[in-house]
């Protein structure tokens, strides 16, 4: 399904934030290591159900290492963080701290996302140039 070293992220389809921040990392992922999958796609339904994650408790961005691990909330967007060019992997000593703290903001963003971010009545539809790039 996913070329051998690739990561996949798992973001909200609807969500302007999380379709802001899939392309944001788009154009930072300067070495092509991500893949994207909106969380309402049969792709992202599959790889969900595949590792079964409760979408009740995660519903924003999942980062799926195959093979490997699943990082969800701040683990996961930290951990793409540090794969990205620029200044932006200095992030990653982030992840010295305690996950439940760092969730604390996650999820206090995350269940504001559609109030302050907005919302879409469908998922993104890529490019042409970036289709490739999704499930």
């Amino acid at each position: 399904m996913v070329e051998e070293g690739k990561k996949i992220i798992l973001f909200d389809g609807v969500c302007n934030l999380c379709n802001r921040s899939v392309q944001f990392v788009i154009r930072r992922d300067k070495k092509d290591l991500f893949r994207f999958a909106a969380l309402q796609s049969e792709a992202g339904e599959r790889l969900v159900r595949e590792r079964g994650i409760d979408t009740s408790k995660v519903d924003s961005i999942i980062l799926i290492e195959p093979g490997v691990a699943y990082y969800v909330k701040s683990e996961a967007a930290l951990r793409i963080a540090r794969s990205l060019s620029g200044i932006w992997p200095i992030l990653g000593i982030f992840l010295w701290l305690p996950d439940k703290l760092r969730d604390v903001f996650y999820d206090l963003i995350a269940r504001n996302r559609y109030r302050i971010f907005g919302k879409q009545d469908a998922c993104m539809v890529p490019s042409p140039e970036l289709r490739k790039k999704f499930l």
